[in-house]
């Protein structure tokens, strides 16, 4: 029977690159299921910032994470990648005790505990033995040997591409599946990583952050296994929101942004409901 880390795995050899949607909640994920996509991410800056409403900066804790995760798995079949921060001092619990709440993978990183938005100044990083570390105490958690392990490497703002390649390179050899490259800049950048680094390379294309808006294309020429949207609908859906609310605190009424509200009838479709007929 398919575990969902072996969906994760097929759903990468269907998709080159495997498009991977942010989703920051079950209805978001359902949004993503119907469009066509074959994988989903939840944000450590998704469940602080939209579940919590704080800033991604180490506030929240595994089980604040496992509570979305939960949510997401029970209702949408996508296999789910993880951001598990740095691990929480425990990764090996945190892996076990998100395959256990359905996730397909999962990604810890290199920052100190009190980490930052990967897209923001300021970081700061662990030694690349105390990374080493993590990660095989991530793997050593992991319940069967198709759920996958992402090492994420923000070297690149601080050390430079070559010291963050040489970083990827060693978290592999730990027993690392995966390698997300973050806040990259070129193409080039990208080549030189899928180049040295011998494991699937994910992309990361957030919004407002150092890594220009790639296209799926010009990722695909750079081989690049996975390119990630971590919270480009969420952000969407909080500046409709931030409008709708204003017009209606302005205004007395809705009626000026009714034109871009989802139908009841549309919110039925995504939730597979059928409503009963009026006797």
């Amino acid at each position: 029977m398919p575990t969902p880390g072996s969906r994760f795995r097929a759903a990468l050899k269907t998709e080159q690159p495997l498009q991977i949607a942010g989703a920051i909640n079950a209805y978001s994920a359902l949004l993503a299921q119907r469009t066509g996509f074959r994988a989903l991410y939840l944000s450590g800056a998704g469940v602080a910032n939209h579940s919590y409403g704080v800033p991604d900066v180490g506030l929240t804790e595994l089980e604040d994470v496992l509570i979305d995760v939960h949510r997401i798995t029970k209702r949408v079949p996508l296999p789910l990648l993880v951001d598990i921060d740095t691990g929480w001092d425990d990764p090996l619990t945190a892996v076990r005790e998100m395959a256990a709440a359905g996730a397909a993978a999962v990604h810890l990183e290199d920052q100190v505990p009190a980490k930052k938005c990967g897209h923001l100044p300021g970081k700061h990083l662990v030694s690349t033995s105390e990374m080493i570390e993590r990660v095989r105490a991530a793997v050593s958690g992991k319940p069967y040997p198709d759920f996958v392990v992402m090492a994420r490497t923000d070297a690149a703002a601080n050390e430079g591409v070559p010291a963050a390649i040489a970083r990827a390179q060693a978290y592999i050899a730990a027993g690392a599946d995966m390698i997300f490259a973050e806040a990259l800049h070129t193409l080039d950048d990208y080549r030189a990583f899928t180049a040295a680094v011998k494991a699937p390379v994910l992309a990361n294309l957030t919004e407002f952050g150092q890594t220009p808006y790639f296209t799926l294309a010009e990722m695909h020429s750079t081989g690049v296994a996975m390119v990630l949207y971590p919270l480009s609908a969420s952000r969407a859906a909080a500046a409709a929101s931030l409008e709708v609310y204003a017009a209606i605190r302005q205004n007395g009424t809705q009626q000026s942004v009714v034109g871009k509200m989802q139908t009841r009838a549309d919110l039925y479709t995504t939730l597979g409901y059928t409503p009963p007929k009026e006797k």
